[in-house]
């Protein structure tokens, strides 16, 4: 047997060792917008072929068109589910989220108090908000351009709709912390009753892991992965520059000052490309799942 060979031998039987003593915490997955359970196999695969043993569960509900459904009613549904399995893992579980599912994951950290999950990984989403001309856009609303698009989000009737609750007009500054009564409210920018609860919750993550790329293709700007947003000149504002950032008001600055904020970028990947691809699983999340 060669060397190398014998190598691979040796770490293949580490990682059995250390796999089957239960090590690895158990992986949640939420999906994004028009996904499901099944969209996230190889990811699954992923996961167990790195970590044999590991128990993935990928949350079935608001599947496909119902992930239009009004997010606040989602985070009631995935609240129920998510805690469920934080009781069965006393040593605390892992937090993927892909795109939608990332705000929807944030909000959950937000008012799940005394949860143990260990890392938050958000996937592709759009954390700071979402502006910006897309297939899936098209799909919502077929007649709109981006501009226009606010005449049917900022209102009590467009608040039913998932995405309005995250479109984040940067020409519309008052109106989207007028009307918006979701993104806004977990970022800390429309200040509540239950704002300090929420961030003290929020901060019990031990690690919060920001994945995109600039060839995403949907999250616009794509840097709202990683906290990033536009000005009123549709500049990008990096996340160290964002208001809720230096306010700490949902404590972004407090996880960073504790070097707890990791953010990975990659190049060519296509949205719908994040959660079955080896290279950003390999490079963005594996090591953050032990």
């Amino acid at each position: 047997m060669s060397s190398l060979a014998a190598l691979l031998l040796l770490l293949l039987l580490l990682s059995w060792s250390v796999c089957g003593s239960g090590a690895h915490r158990p992986v949640v997955i939420v999906h994004g917008l028009f996904d499901g359970p099944r969209d996230f196999r190889k990811l699954t695969r992923f996961i167990q072929e790195v970590h044999p043993g590991t128990e993935v569960t990928a949350l079935d509900m608001f599947n496909g068109v119902k992930s239009l459904w009004p997010l606040w009613t989602q985070v009631k549904s995935f609240r129920s589910e998510l805690e469920a399995r934080l009781n069965q893992s006393k040593d605390g579980a892992h937090l993927i989220c892909f795109s939608q599912g990332g705000v929807i994951c944030r909000a959950l950290l937000s008012v799940i108090p005394n949860h143990n999950v260990h890392s938050f990984i958000s996937l592709s989403a759009p954390l700071a908000g979402q502006y910006g001309d897309t297939d899936y856009l098209k799909k919502v609303f077929p007649k709109f351009l981006k501009k226009n698009v606010y005449k049917m989000c900022y209102n009590k009737v467009g608040q039913d709709v998932s995405i309005c609750q995250y479109w984040n007009d940067p020409h519309q500054r008052n109106k989207y912390l007028k009307y918006c009564n979701f993104l806004p409210r977990i970022d800390g920018e429309t200040p509540h009753k239950d704002t300090n609860v929420w961030r003290q919750n929020f901060l019990r993550i031990k690690k919060l892991v920001l994945i995109g790329g600039p060839d995403d293709g949907v999250i616009t700007p794509w840097q709202s992965s990683h906290f990033g947003f536009y000005d009123f000149n549709e500049t990008v504002v990096e996340m160290k520059n964002q208001e809720f950032y230096r306010s700490d008001v949902f404590g972004l600055k407090t996880l960073d000052a504790r070097g707890d904020v990791v953010v990975c970028e990659q190049s060519g990947v296509a949205h719908v490309q994040w959660h079955s691809n080896f290279t950003v699983f390999a490079n963005c999340i594996q090591k953050w799942l032990t």
